[in-house]
């Protein structure tokens, strides 16, 4: 049997306006979670084929406290900051498997 994990799906509402670039952003998060994070195994960036200014980030880390860490990663201080202005509604989903 494979160990827990702790899953994090985190839904933006986008402004379309600002969409190019939330994506950017979101990507590079991703990318550099999984490249520098031992606690993140999973980074996954989803767009709604009904609404294409709805996105997901499907994430999966060790536990709650690796996520914790994410949140103070270099890294992902550009993404929090720079798509604030850019989400008219977020949604964020913690699961355990």
């Amino acid at each position: 049997m494979s160990a827990s994990r702790f899953v994090v799906i985190a839904e933006f509402d986008l402004k379309p306006q600002d969409r190019e670039r939330f994506l950017e952003l979101a990507r590079e998060d991703a990318r550099a979670s999984v490249a520098n994070e031992p606690g993140c195994h999973q980074f996954d960036l989803l767009i709604s084929e009904e609404d294409p200014n709805l996105v997901v980030l499907h994430e999966v880390y060790d536990d709650r406290a690796a996520f914790e860490s994410h949140l103070q990663m270099p890294h992902y201080i550009p993404f929090r900051d720079g798509s604030e202005s850019m989400v008219t509604d977020k949604r964020v989903h913690f699961f355990h498997t």
